[in-house]
């Protein structure tokens, strides 16, 4: 049975007094039933992992680049992040695809450079509000998803998080129903088994504007194993909050599945 998974993604924000009081809080509150992790910006990096050091709370950056080492200004490696602890990294977010031009094939190699650094990648897939509307949704995902398969092998791939963050629902006040979120997740989880084996055992978030109020709903579905989380994870009793209700959906799955023995 699936590990539920949360990460917040703190995005270009925290100061060294903010994060301290966040930092300090999760750390104390977080349940152990499920895992727990914040990817906060470079800087941020050391403060993150003496605080949360000798805590059930892991963490991680929130992009990386391609290369091993080398001259490449301002990038950062995937052995960079390991050094200070890093155990996830996101890779792939809809603002690098869509601000910073980060194409699928580029997202796939970041991908293959985090696990070869010995990092668990999180890898976002999404579709625009125009390319639902127009009933794209599972050929743009086919396509991201390709791309991230033509640079990993199917032991790598097995390695990934994936994460559906469906770019029509963040920071628009669109909200996806259980039912919409829980077909993307099946398609995606069916890509995964025509690929490999050990699809069974890939965790897939959903990054949706996830509030501590919808999170229950979400993650009580059957192809969801948690959730990226964005504002919500900038505020401790939110993120906590959401946590808590990942717990309980961990919780009810274990009993269903007790139940069918």
């Amino acid at each position: 049975m699936r590990r539920k998974l949360v990460v917040g993604n703190w995005k270009m924000n925290g100061d060294l007094v903010r994060n301290r009081a966040l930092l300090e809080e999760i750390a104390r509150q977080a349940p152990d039933e499920v895992d727990c992790a914040v990817c906060v910006p470079f800087p941020y990096l050391a403060q993150t992992q003496t605080l949360l050091s000798g805590s059930c709370v892991d963490f991680g950056a929130q992009d990386l680049g391609e290369f091993a080492e080398g001259a490449y200004t301002g990038e950062v490696s995937a052995a960079m992040l390991g050094d200070f602890g890093c155990r996830y990294v996101i890779v792939g977010h809809s603002e690098r695809r869509s601000m910073f031009g980060e194409g699928d094939a580029l997202v796939g190699r970041k991908a293959l450079s985090a696990v070869r650094g010995g990092l668990i990648p999180i890898v976002c897939v999404g579709e625009s509000l125009d390319e639902r509307e127009a009933g794209q949704t599972e050929r743009v995902l086919s396509r991201q998803l390709d791309a991230v398969a033509k640079a990993v092998d199917a032991e790598m791939l097995s390695r990934l998080v994936i994460a559906y963050e469906p770019v029509w629902a963040i920071g628009t006040g669109r909200a996806a129903s259980p039912s919409q979120v829980q077909g993307v997740l099946s398609f995606i989880r069916g890509w995964l088994a025509q690929r490999t084996s050990a699809a069974g055992d890939v965790r897939i978030l959903y990054g949706g504007s996830v509030k501590p109020e919808s999170a229950g709903a979400l993650f009580a579905l059957p192809d969801s194993d948690g959730g990226l989380i964005g504002a919500a994870s900038l505020v401790a009793a939110q993120f906590l909050g959401i946590c808590e209700a990942a717990q309980i959906a961990s919780r009810d799955n274990v009993r269903q599945f007790e139940g069918l023995k």
